[in-house]
Order: C-alpha cells, then sequence, then structure tokens
C-alpha cells in the first residue's frame, strides 16, 4: 500500500534526521491536511464549528505543544501553564493598545516574548530545586499573576471590570473580525509554530532537552549546560503558552479577565499531555482533541438518551469523573497516551495483510 510503505526510505545523513518529515507519505498527508484546513473548511464550516471547537481546540493544542517542549522534553514540571498565558494575552493587549502602529502579528510575538522573560524568571528555581518542589515554585506564579493584574489597573487599561476585550484583529489591512478570521488567523500561528518546534526538536537543542530529561548528570557530563537548557526550555514553553493566551483571548473569548487564566486551565494543560501522550507533538493535537469533543460528545448523548431536561451540573460532574479515570488509566496502562495508540494502530495497517 503505498501511503503506508517506508520501502527504499533510509536515513543515511545526519542531516536527514533533522528533517520535519522523514517519510514522503508524510509530507504528502501534511500538503493534503493544509489544503483541507485552508481551502475547504473555511468555506464549509458553521460558525459553531469555528466559535465552539476548531479556534479552541487548535489553542489548546498550542498551549499542550508549550507544555510539552517543557515537560514531556525537558522533564521540568510545571502548574504555571495559565499564569504563562495569562502574561501573553494582557502583554499583547497592552502592545495594541499603547502602540497602535504595531501590526498584530508583532503584538502577538512581543506579547510571547514578554511570556518568556517571565518563564525564564519562574525556571531559575529549576537550577537547584526538581521534582515536587519545581510544582510549587510554578504553582507559585499562577497565584502571583492573577494577582499583579488585579492589584495595578495599568495592565487592565483601569478597567472598572478588571476585563480586557480584544483589539480589532487586521493583517494587512484585512479585517479577521469573524469566526472565519478568527480560525485562519489561529491555525496559521499555530501551524507555523508547531513547524517550528519540530525542527527545533530534531535539532541539538532538542536533543539537549532530551539528554536533560533522561539523565542530568550524564549530559553534564558531555558538556551539555543544564542551566541554560533548562531557561531555554522555559523560555520556548512559555513564549508558546503566551501566544496561546493571546488567541485564547482575542481569538476565542474575545474578552478576559485576570482570573479568568486559572489554575483549572493550567491542570486543563497538563490533562492534554498527559492523555495525548507526553514527548510528542502529535500528543498535544490528540489531548487536545480529547478535551474538546468529550463534554460535546456527552452533552450529545445525554440529550439524545434523556433529552433537554438533563442536570448540566451533573454532566459536569460526570466530565470530570471521566477526566479522572482516563488520567489514572493513561498513568498505568499506557503512559505514552493516546499517540501511542495510534502508532500501534498504523504499525498494523502499515503491515497488514501480513500477520505475525
Amino acid at each position: 500500500m503505498f501511503l503506508f510503505s517506508q520501502a527504499e526510505q533510509f536515513i543515511r545523513r545526519y542531516q536527514d534526521e533533522k528533517r520535519i518529515f522523514a517519510l514522503k507519505q508524510h509530507r504528502i498527508l501534511f500538503w493534503f491536511f493544509v489544503a483541507i484546513a485552508f481551502l475547504f473548511i473555511p468555506f464549509v464550516g458553521s460558525d459553531y464549528l469555528f466559535n465552539a471547537i476548531l479556534v479552541p481546540y487548535l489553542v489548546l493544542a498550542l498551549a499542550g505543544l508549550g507544555l510539552n517542549i517543557l515537560t514531556g522534553f525537558t522533564g521540568q514540571l510545571s502548574l504555571g501553564s495559565a499564569a504563562f498565558m495569562a502574561v501573553g494575552a494582557f502583554a499583547t493587549y497592552n502592545f495594541e493598545l499603547r502602540i497602535p502602529q504595531l501590526p498584530l502579528l508583532l503584538s502577538l510575538f512581543l506579547g510571547g516574548t514578554i511570556a518568556a522573560v517571565f518563564g525564564v524568571i519562574v525556571g531559575l528555581p529549576s537550577l537547584r530545586i526538581k521534582g515536587f518542589y519545581l510544582i510549587v515554585s510554578t504553582l507559585a506564579a499562577q497565584f502571583f499573576i492573577p494577582w499583579l493584574f488585579t492589584q495595578y489597573g495599568w495592565f487592565t487599561n483601569y478597567s472598572a471590570s478588571g476585563v480586557i476585550t480584544a483589539p480589532k484583529l487586521v493583517i494587512l489591512g484585512y479585517s479577521l473580525d469573524s469566526p472565519v478570521g478568527h480560525y485562519l488567523l489561529t491555525i496559521s500561528i499555530v501551524l507555523g509554530l508547531t513547524l517550528i518546534a519540530r525542527n527545533l526538536l530534531n535539532s541539538q537543542y532538542g536533543r539537549n532537552f532530551q539528554a536533560i530529561r533522561d539523565m542530568e548528570t550524564a549530559a553534564v557530563t558531555l558538556g551539555i549546560s543544564a542551566a541554560k537548557t533548562k531557561l531555554l526550555a522555559f523560555a520556548i514553553s512559555s513564549f508558546y503558552l503566551g501566544v496561546a493566551g493571546a488567541l485564547w483571548a482575542f481569538a476565542y473569548l474575545g474578552t478576559i479577565e485576570a482570573n479568568g487564566l486559572d489554575l483549572d486551565r493550567s491542570f486543563q494543560i497538563l490533562f492534554i499531555i498527559i492523555i495525548g501522550g507526553l514527548s510528542s507533538l502529535a500528543g498535544s493535537f490528540f489531548g487536545a482533541a480529547f478535551i474538546v469533543l468529550l463534554p460535546i460528545i456527552l452533552s450529545f448523548l445525554s440529550n439524545l438518551f434523556f433529552g433537554q431536561g438533563f442536570d448540566q451540573a451533573l454532566l459536569q460532574n460526570i466530565q470530570k469523573i471521566i477526566f479522572g479515570i482516563l488520567i489514572i488509566y493513561f498513568l498505568i496502562r499506557e503512559p505514552e497516551g493516546l499517540v501511542r495508540l495510534y502508532q500501534r494502530f498504523y504499525t498494523r495497517v502499515r503491515k497488514w495483510p501480513l500477520r505475525y
């Protein structure tokens, strides 16, 4: 089968390992999905599809990707993901507000950069502490950021409610203030940053990340600077989370407040990479799809079997129970997450009809 055959596609040079897509089939499938995403879905998708499913899915996948770089690839535990998202959102808002001449994409980049700087500051304790103590250190940032944005009105332009509103989303004179525009902006940024992350993790920096994760002492013996590698991982991860926070505020919600990105959101992003698969970029997308689609599927099933009068509070509790059960299951039975199940299925299909 052409789609699954890998015959005569060998990696002969070190440079070949750095390619974003090692197999020809993967490159073909990538461009196929890009064509579907940009040339088909914008013309047939409904406002509900864009607003309730695709945009939050893409933003959460980007946030999961950022945390995966730090936790999955570098082994640094963090519960401050939502704090980094909030920094990116409020920084982007203030760049757009204070410097109206800035292009939107540059404001997003600068907002992510501010989040990266904050991530480096939060990551400084990782040079001395590990594991549970590092989690507590990042958790402190999760409580500090909402307090800072609430205490000082400058960050919200002295809004009485503490809520900031999305600026006009315009690129090169084209307005993106529509469900389709939000989708195109989000998927373009997510696609670009995913390719950059893939290329980065295939480089020497990615190998350094994994060396620190697997055995820090051995990595230092080989000449890898643990301090620089950890802080770089915090910076890159926070940059991705900052951009995701800006997209969450402006392309998805339209408004956001200081407490809008709280500890629950940090746990949600952590669940994404646990369920989807640690140390896998694809795992972030699998996990985000699960997180976004499960409530929709449960709501559909409850309406189908119990009618419109089903208690929504009970439904939310059922969702939390299912999340908890699945997290325990994946931690015990399948620690590599949904991406591992996909890899097994792909291997079986590729070998079909042979049986071993």
